[in-house]
């Protein structure tokens, strides 16, 4: 359906967002109190954050400060403090002495926030963004609505689109009960009445979903079984130095990197945010343990183990599998969950501008440093769709505010919130004033630093 073009003296926005997850939700919040006028459009018809995993006593991975705002503005009437507060759960929260709030909490707050900002526009999904046809400094998004299709004329596109679930090729297009963890709720009675259940994957999602079926599992009871390619199951590194790592310093140094060299870093990193909390995979033993004092548990955890394929024959799954020492296998399983995580997509919407974004040799969008997507034009900016330019700081709660602070000083033109630009104790890259070593010179042992990263 093609919208018909605004005219020209028809409304213009400062801001219209692509999507409302939290990183979107987050700069409407922060946007809210300035001189600006901002429009946020999404296809769901209210805010929804994981409801496929939101298990009960599940906790999201980072500190409560990781809100939306806080951040960015401590004092802002939408952080997680003031929602518990508008809740009367203050108390309770800082007698439960964790930084962590659990999952169901994190997206009431964000519900609530939602709640209170008239910029929000649900029930919209985007068909395109295009060229103003009577200004081409100006953008407009069309939406598609219940009632027919609305046009919004910006200064500036926001996308914040969100990441979706990957299924890798082996496993893609099967027939039967095969279920991604996003949707797991929806199916667990279901996985629960399967003789057989196994789940693929390696992170957080996949712990959670094997904890969750082992609870009912037992001697003659279900089998369940857990494979992942990992060499183990890792825990989420969380040292402080390590978390050095979600600093401004850091995404300057990961930028300026070459893009191979990017590119094998964001697989080798991905363990430091996508591995397994600590105290779930210490659970998850003691769980295991206790089950086991009563009989064999009707369990295996195969690590190291890649699924080559699956077929479906009308009543089980047959999986092809390889060990990492090459020998391959076969196992059958009445159900599949694949815990196989989620991946940035370049949204469809945009084809109609590519023409005006930056992109790699890859086919991805070359994020610039500041966000921007339009070859320094900055009036199209990404929000989390930029791990492959920024590295982990893209899909980190904590860094979110930054990132639309750095994206509302563009659009007003002026440093709104503040953005703290060195916060770390180790340097990333080379040290300013170094000089370089003479050729041939050998390194001690164990001196090689991230600063490698550059000269691979």
């Amino acid at each position: 359906m093609t919208a018909t073009a605004p005219a020209p003296d028809a409304r213009v926005h400062d801001l219209v967002g692509v999507g409302i997850g939290p990183f979107n939700l987050g700069l409407a919040a922060l946007a809210a109190p300035l001189d600006l006028d901002t429009v946020f459009l999404d296809r769901a018809e209210e805010f929804r954050w994981h409801p496929g995993m939101m298990l009960e006593g599940a906790t999201i991975q980072v500190p409560f400060l990781a809100d939306l705002v806080t951040m960015a503005d401590p004092t802002s009437p939408y952080s997680f403090l003031a929602w518990l507060k508008a809740t009367g759960r203050l108390y309770a929260f800082y007698i439960r002495e964790s930084f962590y709030p659990l999952r169901a909490e994190y997206d009431a707050y964000c519900r609530w926030v939602a709640d209170q900002l008239p910029a929000l526009r649900w029930g919209r999904t985007v068909t395109s963004v295009e060229v103003d046809p009577h200004d081409d400094d100006l953008y407009v998004v069309h939406a598609r609505t219940a009632a027919g299709v609305e046009s919004y004329r910006t200064r500036h596109v926001v996308l914040g689109v969100g990441t979706q679930p990957v299924v890798p090729a082996a496993l893609r297009g099967l027939d039967g009960p095969v279920v991604h963890s996003a949707d797991y709720l929806t199916h667990r009675d279901a996985l629960r009445a399967a003789a057989s259940v196994t789940v693929v994957g390696s992170g957080q999602s996949a712990a959670e979903v094997y904890r969750d079926l082992l609870e009912a599992t037992g001697p003659g009871g279900q089998r369940l079984d857990w494979v992942t390619r990992s060499p183990r199951f890792f825990p989420m590194e969380y040292t402080k130095l390590t978390l050095e790592m979600t600093s401004p310093e850091y995404t300057d140094h990961f930028h300026a990197l070459p893009v191979d060299v990017r590119d094998r870093l964001t697989r080798e990193q991905r363990h430091l945010y996508k591995g397994i909390s600590a105290d779930l995979v210490d659970d998850i033993y003691d769980a295991l343990y206790r089950k086991s004092a009563t009989g064999p548990v009707p369990t295996t955890l195969l690590t190291g183990t890649e699924v080559l394929g699956a077929t479906w024959d009308g009543e089980r799954y047959t999986l092809r599998l390889r060990h990492a020492t090459g020998v391959e296998h076969e196992r059958t399983t009445d159900a599949l969950v694949l815990a196989t995580g989620y991946a940035a997509q370049v949204p469809d919407v945009v084809l109609g501008i590519a023409h005006r974004l930056a992109w790699d040799d890859r086919g991805r969008l070359d994020v610039a440093r500041d966000y921007s997507v339009d070859g320094g034009r900055r009036r199209v900016f990404v929000q989390n769709g930029e791990e492959h330019t920024h590295g982990l700081t893209a899909p980190d709660l904590g860094f979110g505010p930054w990132r639309s602070s750095a994206i509302l000083a563009a659009v007003c033109g002026r440093d709104v919130y503040p953005r703290e630009q060195r916060i770390a104790f180790q340097e990333f890259g080379v040290p300013t004033g170094t000089h370089p070593a003479p050729a041939g010179t050998v390194r001690a042992a164990g001196a090689v630093a991230l600063a490698d990263e550059a000269h691979p």
